[in-house]
């Protein structure tokens, strides 16, 4: 199936507050409903608790850097073969990456059930500064997707 005309990829607007992209496309997806709003407010929230934690005086640094320790290089895609499907290693690109990224740590911080973090923010920041020293629950996401690249590279050569 072949498509007529190649898709636009949107722009992601910055934040207002810190004027970055990669926490715009934070807060876009930590958004619920439309409302932004909400979402901009929790996001904020976390990143000053990742400041006043880590003793910093740039949170998004921190927050660029966990994004960077979440990034997977390689990745599975389902390929059939002959009647079989096969789990094929391929390298992901760029934008992909840091979209990952964002999305495994806004999953991971939802799924944390420790009694300490009782709100979003307070879990969003644990999720950021645990990414950030390489522990938590989206670097365990990206050693895993990588473990199953690594494992299936016998079937690499089936790449498109």
């Amino acid at each position: 199936m072949v498509r007529a005309k190649k898709i636009k990829k949107r722009k992601v607007q910055s934040d207002l507050i810190y004027a970055d992209k990669l926490v715009g496309q934070l807060i876009n997806l930590v958004m619920k409903d439309g409302k932004k709003e909400l979402a901009s407010r929790l996001v904020y929230s976390a990143l000053d608790q990742v400041k006043k934690k880590l003793k910093t005086d740039d949170p998004v640094q921190v927050f660029q850097q966990a994004v960077n320790n979440i990034k997977p290089n390689m990745e599975v895609r389902s390929r059939r073969v002959g009647g079989a499907a096969y789990q094929v290693p391929v390298p992901v690109r760029g934008s992909r990456k840091e979209s990952l990224a964002l999305r495994w740590l806004v999953r991971a911080a939802r799924s944390h059930s420790n009694k300490d973090y009782h709100t979003y923010d307070k879990k969003l920041a644990a999720e950021i500064i645990e990414a950030y020293n390489k522990k938590g629950k989206a670097v365990e996401k990206k050693e895993e997707t990588h473990r199953m690249a690594e494992a299936n590279k016998a079937f690499s050569h089936f790449r498109w």
